[in-house]
């Protein structure tokens, strides 16, 4: 498939778990179809799945590439200072720090780039990333049927986090237990930084442009 017939997000995914069972997913993307952007995705023990977007645009798209019971527009903003990030979306305050690289961490920062974003090499990673990372997936479909796939170009582990929810704190930081229903597949397990590329199918001309 030719590149230009893929959306494409690059940036930085964090996931994490807390103490009170909410799992936070954290995209900070700095070039989309949408400019640089963050979103926020939340999921509550009872696995109710909440998206934070900047735009109701962002907000379509994602509502047709996953699955939530609530899209609300909201300021969205990730900041970073050294390893210590700060975040906001919404009635969400999270802020968390990351580790150095482990060694699957340097494993995908030296990978060439030009092979990390193509799509046999990503397919062909799928199935050592089950076995590595239980709940993550490389490759898979979204909400609406498209093919979309998952290019990891570097991890950090997230040490240390806290998070409060509409004035909730949400307690320490936890694994991301049970993994995240937003999509095919979930963030790791251990909370982590990611650094990746997704490429999705873009929707053809005529079959309903850019949003659900």
């Amino acid at each position: 498939m030719a590149r230009e017939d893929r959306d494409q997000f690059t940036g930085w995914i964090a996931g994490f778990g807390t103490d009170s069972g909410h799992r936070v997913v954290i995209g900070q993307w700095h070039t989309s179809p949408y400019g640089a952007v963050t979103d926020v995705m939340v999921e509550d023990p009872a696995s109710h799945r909440t998206l934070y977007a900047p735009t109701p645009q962002l907000g379509a798209f994602l509502a047709a590439v996953y699955s939530f019971h609530d899209v609300q527009v909201a300021r969205c903003s990730a900041q970073r200072s050294g390893r210590c990030w700060t975040v906001q979306a919404g009635p969400l305050r999270a802020s968390f720090t990351i580790g150095r690289r482990n060694l699957l961490g340097w494993l995908l920062w030296a990978m060439p780039d030009a092979l990390a974003r193509t799509v046999w090499w990503v397919d062909l990673l799928d199935l050592p990333a089950r076995r590595l990372l239980p709940g993550v997936r490389t490759r898979g479909r979204t909400r609406d049927g498209r093919r979309q796939w998952y290019s990891a170009h570097d991890l950090h582990p997230i040490v240390a986090a806290d998070a409060v929810l509409n004035g909730l704190d949400l307690g320490a930081l936890r694994a991301v237990q049970p993994p995240v229903g937003f999509g095919f597949g979930s963030v790791p397990g251990r909370p982590s930084l990611v650094h990746l590329t997704t490429m999705i199918e873009a929707v053809p001309p005529g079959d309903g442009g850019d949003a659900a």
